[in-house]
């Protein structure tokens, strides 16, 4: 085992959030790693001695684009491992061309993603933010009132959009509700994987009109935008709710404004386009439509569980053992 040069690369409270003193512990018995360097230093002059040697760089959210000027500066530098999820921002055509290795720890983010996702599925069921914000439907308890939909989890079909690291996740957890039914459309997914997981493999235009709820776990592409646009929201069945806990630029937000007006649909946006929306925006009015700040991610102690698997990565990359989490320039193509 050999002890790299690690230096942490990420804003301030990024890394106040992310490291204690347990973790700050761990890290130090895997690498040698000075204080931190915090997003907007990372071009001071009086760097370049430390990033001369740097072997290893833990980044988080917020952390800079290497880029090529930044990257002649840290001319040993063999592996970046990311302690959130998506490495996107980050990366360069200059960081793949000099052979750098990548790591994210978006399959532990994933889990609270897939965790507020099912609590979603499950109250769309039941119609139970919309009641919540109606003061007339909360009167009459809910019982009586089909405004919204029928109240019910039971025989229910989910439509999933994007068999992603959270889409897998959340193929996985409905299985927990009565004679679900969990339809899966993703043009690159293996059909014999959606198959195990307990979904029905169909095409977005054969999901549509036969889900009472659609999830969506796209990635932000070029070709995902506005996947889910009005002819899409037509095709949905009348009640039917729309979830978004993947990106804002999925959805046409306009197309979806009108449906929900109408009463046509429902919709639980934990992300938006843009983001947020404006304060003005209809959508926040909408009783039939619950908008929760970009919450589904990791939050609170949930954050320790990115760093400890990004440190798991460490411990890998130190033992010279094959990264779990590796992530190629030809990953990003169809991933967020």
């Amino acid at each position: 085992m050999n002890t790299p040069e690690a230096l942490v690369v990420m804003e301030r409270d990024v890394y106040e959030r992310q490291f204690d003193g347990a973790r700050l512990a761990r890290l130090r018995r895997l690498a040698s790693v000075p204080d931190p360097v915090f997003t907007d230093d990372l071009d001071d002059p009086a760097l370049a001695g430390r990033l001369a040697t740097v072997e290893v760089l833990l980044t988080g959210w917020g952390a800079p684009r290497l880029d090529a000027a930044r990257l002649e500066r840290m001319p040993r530098l063999r592996a970046m491992l990311h302690c959130a999820g998506t490495v996107r921002p980050q990366v360069t055509p200059d960081f793949w061309e000099r052979g750098i290795r990548a790591s994210s720890v978006a399959e532990a983010n994933a889990v609270p993603v897939a965790e507020f996702t099912l609590a979603a599925i499950i109250f769309a069921g039941k119609k139970a933010p919309f009641i919540a914000a109606d003061p007339e439907v909360r009167r009459d308890h809910g019982l009586q009132i089909s405004r919204f939909g029928e109240l019910s989890n039971l025989g229910r079909t989910i439509g999933v959009v994007g068999f992603s690291r959270v889409g897998r996740r959340v193929v996985d957890l409905v299985q927990q509700l009565e004679d679900v039914t969990c339809l899966v459309s993703d043009p690159y997914a293996d059909p014999v994987e959606i198959l195990a997981a307990g979904g029905i493999p169909v095409t977005l235009d054969e999901l549509l009109p036969r889900v009472d709820v659609l999830s969506l776990h796209a990635p932000a592409l070029p070709s995902t935008h506005h996947m889910i646009a009005a002819p899409q929201l037509a095709a949905l069945r009348t009640h039917a709710t729309l979830i978004n806990t993947a990106r804002g630029s999925l959805v046409d937000t306009a197309a979806l404004e009108r449906e929900c007006a109408s009463g046509r649909l429902n919709a639980i946006l934990d992300v938006t386009d843009p983001e947020p929306l404006p304060a003005d925006s209809l959508l926040y009015r909408l009783p039939n439509v619950m908008v929760t700040p970009h919450l589904a991610g990791s939050l609170g102690s949930e954050i320790h569980r990115m760093t400890d698997a990004a440190l798991d990565e460490l411990e890998r990359y130190v033992a010279g053992e094959p990264l779990l989490d590796e992530i190629t320039s030809e990953d990003l193509r169809l991933s967020a």
